[in-house]
């Protein structure tokens, strides 16, 4: 059995698909699959990963589905993968060489989840910028999402990380389908469940960006569409911090996903946002930030008030 699956969601990349399967068939060996899910592209996405595969000869499991979206498309990865771990890269990014010799020598310590830094890279492959978060030896998820969620801001990001498969199926977590925020809504209940987690100082994945991979929202109802899903994504999280006991950092996990509904009310027009104002007093989220310093608590008492007001307040 494999040790690492590496899988690729991809739709529609025809530009961009060959760079991110290089940058994986370069590091594969016995103990590495790769692992292409094909969402039902158009283009000619298929034709050239079948050029890749067949030039390559590793270990490489292709698949085509009907277009369902990129949080279909992992769980089928996951699905149909070998590995005891998984590892997700994006078909727009790429992966840094020696990034699984540099996990190897982890998973050999059976460790639940490890953690790498990210740069973001122009379409050229320089480096724009370089994204720093903490570095910690081995502790357990709780203390792990403590650590990662107010300091590290691309801690949702399944593409910076080795998990161990069994954290998805064996406890029956994937991502939502038909959601925005798919990652937002996983990424955290599944740190938070593992028993062993590292965070490494090593740049092991690079984000393009390009004019067109910067978000642009140009359809209000997928505004909206994203303010609901935030919401869903929630309620599912404190179904989570019950089923699974979440004692440690039950209260910053709630702070975490409250502070990115209110976030979410900055980019809806003023009736939309008195009727989320609602949804969120309605679930008593404003209860769930806990001030740590006068700055803070000054913050909570405005929001306690008007939250129209904090909006303005935080810009």
């Amino acid at each position: 059995m494999a040790k690492i699956s590496v899988i690729i969601p991809v739709y529609n990349r025809e530009k961009t698909i060959k760079r991110a399967i290089d940058s994986v068939i370069g590091q594969l060996d016995e103990n590495t699959e790769l692992v292409i899910v094909n969402d039902g592209s158009t283009d000619k996405t298929e034709e050239i990963i079948k050029e890749q595969v067949e030039e390559c000869g590793k270990d490489i499991s292709y698949y085509k589905k009907e277009n369902e979206g990129v949080a279909s498309a992992r769980n089928f990865g996951i699905e149909h993968s070998k590995g005891e771990y998984i590892i997700f890269v994006d078909s727009d990014d790429y992966v840094s060489p020696n990034l699984i010799k540099t996990l190897n020598i982890y998973l050999d310590k059976d460790i639940d989840i490890i953690k790498y830094k990210a740069t973001h890279v122009d379409s050229n492959g320089q480096a724009i910028r370089r994204i720093d978060g903490p570095v910690f030896d081995n502790i357990n998820g709780e203390k792990a999402f403590k650590e990662l969620a107010f300091s590290d801001i691309l801690m949702d990001s399944p593409c910076l990380y080795a998990f161990k498969k069994e954290l998805f199926t064996k406890n029956s977590l994937f991502f939502k389908k038909g959601t925005y925020h798919e990652d937002f809504g996983l990424i955290p209940l599944i740190l938070i469940i593992a028993k062993s987690v590292v965070s490494i100082n090593f740049y092991g994945y690079n984000y393009v960006q390009t004019d067109e991979s910067i978000t642009r929202n140009d359809d209000y109802q997928k505004t909206t569409k994203r303010m609901q899903d935030c919401l869903l994504h929630y309620d599912n999280m404190l179904q989570f911090i019950e089923q699974f006991n979440v004692i440690e950092a039950r209260e910053d996990l709630k702070t975490y996903y409250t502070n990115a509904v209110l976030l979410k009310l900055k980019l809806l027009n003023k009736k939309d946002r008195k009727q989320y104002i609602k949804e969120i007093k309605n679930r008593k989220m404003i209860s769930n930030i806990k001030p740590k310093n006068i700055k803070q608590l000054i913050k909570k008492v405005i929001l306690s008030i008007n939250i129209n007001w904090y909006l303005l307040l935080i810009g």
